[in-house]
């Protein structure tokens, strides 16, 4: 591929939004190129067994899910760049994306680049996600049925996630570093007043304990510098998300949390052919199902764009 190469679209992000987008705008035999990144697949590959993706009555691993819609955009003619997008310029058409040391151009372009679950940076912690460590309940929490499960979190998503684990798990222990929450005052009466959740305040996780699986955790009271280790079959995170969308913002308008703002109903940005899907511009579902819909819709709206500049063909 030359350096001058100049596409129609430019796909950047290989996780449902940007295969499914791949998917599409192939069919629509625009020739996309999808420039998958450092973590082709997104948070897909670091998930065990998905099993509230349609079509797959008995469940699909992650990174056989994302094989699959890589292999499906493939077949209708989808390119792939393995490589880390360094740099863009949004300023005027035709865009321009920098990958390595090579430049490409395109009349327009998905940004599907996703957002990054917060984790504790402690080696064992990453070590064991996906096996009994995640940050999506409502993915994962089903395979947590009458589990000992503990969240670490303080703020509204965070006690939500606990009253849904509450539905599998035969325990949920919300964990916080300080003393006091910063959900509202309704979301903490709720979780108070189910029996299934308890609390930890003032504590920190000091490790995650296990070899091929989450067996307990090391735990430190902040208030008497007390280390403890519990049992724990479980473990989720509720502490944010970072959307990746570092290089686009001298570009394109973020919300407070840093995620691409869109307009009303459309993934268009406020830029003419640059669209956004999936989880960088989505801080409210953050699914694999809502990702794929949105890389359909963001397909959609590139063919729709390209038929009124006389670029389709």
């Amino acid at each position: 591929m030359a350096n001058d190469s100049h596409k129609r679209v430019i796909i950047i992000g290989g996780g449902p939004a940007g295969l499914t987008a791949a998917v599409y705008t192939a069919r629509a035999r625009l020739e996309p190129i999808l420039i998958e990144g450092m973590d082709a697949g997104g948070q897909l590959m670091t998930t065990s067994e998905v099993e509230n993706f349609p079509g797959f009555p008995d469940g699909i691993m992650g990174p056989e899910l994302i094989a699959n819609m890589r292999r499906q955009a493939e077949k209708f003619g989808t390119v792939f760049v393995s490589g880390h997008v360094t740099g863009v310029d949004l300023s005027k058409r035709p865009y321009t994306v920098t990958v390595g040391d090579q430049t490409l151009t395109t009349a327009t372009l998905i940004i599907a680049t996703g957002a990054t679950a917060r984790y504790l940076d402690i080696p064992s912690v990453q070590r064991l996600r996906g096996h009994g460590i995640s940050a999506c309940a409502t993915c994962d929490g089903f395979f947590f049925r009458n589990k000992k499960v503990f969240l670490a979190g303080g703020g509204d998503s965070a006690l939500e996630e606990a009253q849904f684990l509450t539905q599998f798990a035969s325990s949920v222990t919300v964990i916080h570093r300080r003393d006091e929450f910063r959900a509202s005052k309704i979301m903490q009466e709720y979780a108070r007043n189910n029996p299934k959740i308890s609390f930890l305040m003032s504590h920190v996780i000091v490790d995650a304990l296990g070899e091929d699986r989450l067996t307990g955790l090391r735990l430190r009271d902040l208030t008497t510098n007390e280390v403890k280790e519990v049992e724990a079959d479980g473990l989720f995170f509720a502490i944010g998300h970072d959307p990746n969308t570092g290089i686009f913002k001298p570009f394109l308008e973020t919300d407070e949390a840093g995620y691409l703002k869109r307009q009303p109903d459309r993934t268009a940005t406020t830029i003419p052919g640059v669209f956004a899907a999936g989880d960088v511009a989505d801080n409210y579902y953050r699914q694999a199902t809502t990702a794929a819909a949105d890389g359909c819709r963001a397909a959609l709206e590139v063919e729709k764009f390209l038929l009124s500049q006389g670029e389709a063909h």
